[in-house]
């Protein structure tokens, strides 16, 4: 696998932005060290499966969730990589080629749910083992919820990248107010839920929120975000609106779900909006050292292993 992903590394055309791999790659493993981490799972002096989230035991625990939580990471890496892959799309298909949509989008749906179907196969198989086998249902239940948890965000990134012809003409016509408004309609939502306590209408955040993000990743492919400065303003304001609304506000400083608390991210909240700004700030201020840091063959051939099986090891 690594001569396979060395000689696939030494063929990387050198206007490629390695950074947008690279963070890909360790979004992915954040979000899965994190799940785990937080999942809690161990066996107890009897011998049986328990689930103890860390949250529940652990104040300080929900401070972490700012550095595993990088789903909005992961978005404006979608963004980005959806944005140059639309846009070869759209010059390389004949004027009034009705099937050009069709075809990309089949193709990023191929690569995101593969991985899946072994994965539920792997568990049916499982479940019907362990239940012959006479481990306790609820044992068998706690483990599956575990395995399959992270599935969910993938409907979510379907959903925003079936969104993006229009999101990207929305980006190349509006710019930044594009963007903008995704914030206030977060907010609105917010506001909808939890002081009008209208029911349901916090799901509309999956896509305020992720649309958002996934909108500063045509900024990035643009070069808005080339100033470093620039971009560490908007870590600045991300981290200073993240800490008022959780530190003085209302909203839990966790950004994952934990037990008795208000979730900031089953549905998003405004206040995993304000981390996502955050870390989009610093992961591209970050961006000239990282690529630097990325010319290094080994290093990029670690990045390309991992991207190769990416899914894999999310799921």
């Amino acid at each position: 696998m690594w001569r396979k992903a060395r000689e696939l590394a030494q063929m990387t055309p050198p206007e490629r932005n390695r950074w947008v791999d690279f963070l890909r790659a360790v979004s992915i493993l954040a979000v899965v060290c994190g799940h785990w981490l937080m999942a809690g799972l161990y066996v107890d002096e009897a011998g049986e499966l328990q689930r103890g989230d860390l949250l529940s035991v652990s104040t300080w625990a929900h401070w972490l969730t700012w550095a595993f939580q990088v789903m909005p990471v992961f978005f404006l890496v979608g963004g980005y990589s959806n944005g140059v892959s639309w846009d070869a799309t759209l010059r390389k298909a004949e004027p009034g080629q009705i099937g050009k949509y069709r075809d990309w989008f089949a193709s990023r749906v191929q690569r995101l749910i593969s991985p899946i179907f072994p994965l539920l196969m792997l568990w049916a198989v499982l479940a019907v083992i362990l239940t012959q086998a006479g481990f306790p249902r609820e044992q068998i239940r706690m483990a599956t919820e575990a395995a399959l948890i992270p599935v969910w965000f993938l409907a979510v990134y379907l959903l925003v990248t079936a969104c993006t012809p229009l999101t990207y003409m929305a980006w190349k016509r509006f710019g930044w107010a594009s963007f903008a408004w995704f914030i206030p309609a977060a907010m609105l939502t917010d506001w909808l839920t939890f002081t009008a306590q209208v029911p349901y209408v916090n799901f509309t955040n999956f896509l305020w929120v992720f649309l958002g993000i996934h909108q500063l990743g045509f900024a990035w492919r643009d070069g808005k975000f080339e100033n470093r400065l620039f971009a560490l303003g908007w870590f600045a304001v991300g981290l200073a609106v993240l800490i008022s609304i959780t530190v003085y506000g209302f909203y839990p400083v966790a950004m994952v779900s934990a037990p008795g608390e208000l979730s900031n991210s089953l549905p998003p909240t405004l206040a995993l909006f304000a981390l996502g700004l955050a870390q989009v700030g610093l992961v591209l201020a970050l961006e000239p050292w990282g690529r630097r840091m990325l010319d290094n063959l080994n290093i990029w051939t670690a990045t390309v292993l991992m991207n190769g099986m990416i899914m894999t090891v999310y799921l």
